[in-house]
C-alpha cells in the first residue's frame, strides 16, 4: 500500500500483489526515446513496480529492508535496480517522494479547511499520527534510515518540514492569529517539531490512546499560538 496516501492510487503507489515481473535478459525493457519508449533504465512503470516491490519488503522487514531483497522482491539484480535509480540515495529519494509527499499534501489540505482553527488544529495532528502509526515500518525506514545513510534524503525531508512550518507562519499572519512575522514563524516552527517530536515518542508508547495524545498535542498547539499572539 502507498504508506501515506491509501486512496491516492493515481500516485501510482500501491503495492501490487506478488513479486513484479522480471527484466529481460538484458535487464531493461526496449528503449523509447522514439516511437514512444523510454531509454534504457527510464520506464516510468518498471520504476513503480520496484518502489512496489520496496514497500513490500519494507513493510515486512522493517529499516532492516536491504537493497538486495528489495532487488529479488522485483525480479530483477542489485545493479538494474541502480540502472533505474542511479544509486541507493535516488531509491531513497523516490521513496521519500512517494511517501511523503502525499503526507504533506494531507496536512496541507487539513490546515486550509474553512473550519474553526482548534478543529483543523485537531484534523492536522490526528491525520498525522494516523498516517505514521498505521505505517510505522516505512515511516522509521524514512525518517530513520535513509536519512542517516543519505545526506540528500536528509536534507530534502527537512526542507520539507521546514517549508510546513513557513506555511503555517503564513496561515497565522493571514488569519491575524499572530501580529508579527518573527513570532509567527517561531510558533510555527516550534509547533511543527513539537508535534513531530511528540509523534515519535507515542509510536514507542503504545499505552498511550491515540485520542489522549490528539487531545493533548491539540491543546498544545493552539496554546502555543495562544501564548504568541498575547
Amino acid at each position: 500500500m502507498d504508506v501515506f496516501s491509501d486512496d491516492n492510487p493515481s500516485n501510482g503507489a500501491g503495492v501490487t500483489a506478488g513479486p513484479a515481473s522480471p527484466e529481460r535478459s538484458d535487464g531493461a525493457r526496449p528503449a523509447r526515446s522514439r516511437g514512444g519508449r523510454h531509454p534504457r533504465g527510464r520506464d516510468p512503470e518498471r520504476r513503480r513496480a520496484i518502489l512496489d516491490a520496496a514497500d513490500r519488503v519494507i513493510q515486512r522487514d522493517g529499516h532492516e529492508a536491504s537493497m538486495v531483497a528489495i532487488a529479488t522482491e522485483a525480479g530483477i539484480s542489485k545493479p538494474i535496480l541502480y540502472r533505474h535509480f542511479g544509486d541507493k540515495s535516488g531509491l531513497y529519494q523516490a521513496l521519500a517522494q512517494r511517501h511523503v509527499d502525499p503526507l504533506i499534501e494531507r496536512i496541507r489540505a487539513e490546515l486550509h479547511q474553512h473550519t474553526e482553527f482548534e478543529v483543523r488544529a485537531r484534523a492536522t495532528v490526528g491525520a498525522y499520527l494516523s498516517m505514521i502509526s498505521q505505517n510505522l515500518n516505512l515511516y522509521r525506514f524514512l525518517m530513520d534510515r535513509a536519512t542517516s545513510e543519505d545526506v540528500r534524503t536528509r536534507s530534502d525531508l527537512g526542507l520539507m518540514v521546514r517549508r510546513l512550518g513557513e506555511e503555517l507562519a503564513d496561515l497565522l499572519i493571514t488569519e491575524r492569529r499572530v501580529e508579527q512575522r518573527p513570532r509567527a514563524q517561531i510558533a510555527a516552527h516550534a509547533i511543527v517539531g513539537m508535534v513531530q517530536a511528540a509523534g515519535e515518542w507515542w509510536l514507542e508508547h503504545p499505552e498511550v490512546e491515540e485520542e489522549q495524545i490528539i487531545d493533548d498535542l491539540t491543546a498544545a498547539v493552539v496554546g502555543a499560538i495562544d501564548g504568541s499572539a498575547a
